[in-house]
């Protein structure tokens, strides 16, 4: 470690919905946390609460044991890791890179591949939304050797449960099929709603039965409360869902068969992008069954918006 005590120095790339919450619980938690991002006001914010800022990505990695990136795409990783002058050529031998985005296995792969000798490299997807990562309730999904996995699950407890997938890169695979069937209910429930509504049935007492049976998921629990706020407007955007599906189906080529309801959510995903841009939240794919069946999903409530509580 480049520290001098036991407890490691923390370098945390990727201030945004995610990245944010996640590096003040670690700040919480009484790391040392110095932390980066393209726009200086997330840095700032976290160092008022304890964090240290670092000029560059590359004097956080500098001063790290253990480095988190929490990025959006596969390509801000690559833009940011890779290449003589990226962030992983300036980790120090025995420190751990640890990605916390929602990656491609082949390019965590490649670029563990171009670290600097004794740097150890663990792709840690998470999932559970921002409430989870304010909450320490993240299901972090972890790929990688043993020992590289030993010397971050003390960190990464802080912030919610961990899984051991197996080798580098399984944790992504793991968590793109927890989001292939994130979305595919997402999608399911729009319709759910509407072919029960359209029929004569409330949609309190349908939430409520759908819940309690053999139709209960996440997005039931989770998202549903969201719809009936009209809050449409959660931390995932759909222009993300694309990014998330476009790897699934990558993957989706290793199977031998076609997947008829990931082929599904991948359209209605793609229609809701149509009609209402990239940039706003994954449920406007039930949002726009709602529209166009002419329904309204609004319920009375004191309905708090998950990335609020």
């Amino acid at each position: 470690m480049t520290s001098s005590s036991d407890t490691p120095t923390i370098g945390f790339i990727g201030l945004g919905n995610m990245g944010a919450p996640m590096a003040q619980r670690l700040v919480e938690a009484g790391y040392e946390v110095i932390v980066n991002d393209l726009d200086p006001a997330r840095s700032a914010a976290v160092a008022e609460h304890g964090g240290v800022t670092a000029t560059s990505g590359r004097t956080c990695a500098d001063a790290a044991d253990i480095l988190f990136t929490s990025l959006p795409t596969p390509t801000s990783v690559q833009s940011l890791m890779a290449g003589p002058d990226g962030v992983l050529a300036h980790l120090n031998p025995g420190s751990i890179w640890a990605d916390l985005t929602t990656n491609s296995g082949d390019l965590i792969r490649s670029l563990a591949a171009q670290a600097p000798p004794g740097v150890e490299v663990i792709d840690s997807p998470v999932t559970g939304a921002v409430d989870g990562a304010r909450l320490g309730k993240l299901t972090i999904f972890m790929g990688g050797t043993s020992t590289a996995i030993d010397g971050v699950e003390p960190v990464l407890k802080n912030l919610g449960t961990i899984i051991r997938c197996g080798p580098l890169g399984t944790g992504n695979v793991v968590k793109l099929v927890t989001n292939q069937l994130w979305f595919i209910h997402a999608a399911a429930i729009g319709e759910g709603f509407a072919v029960g509504m359209a029929n004569g049935v409330n949609l309190e007492t349908l939430w409520y039965a759908i819940k309690e049976s053999v139709g209960d998921s996440f997005v039931a629990r989770h998202d549903a409360p969201s719809i009936f706020a009209g809050h449409y407007h959660p931390s995932f955007t759909l222009e993300l869902c694309e990014k998330d599906l476009r790897l699934t189906n990558e993957l989706a080529q290793n199977v031998g068969t076609d997947l008829p309801m990931t082929e599904a959510a991948t359209g209605a995903f793609t229609r809701a992008i149509e009609r209402y841009g990239p940039d706003v939240g994954e449920l406007h794919v039930a949002k726009r069954i709602e529209d166009d069946a002419n329904l309204s999903y609004r319920l009375v409530g004191d309905w708090v918006p998950h990335w609020e509580k």
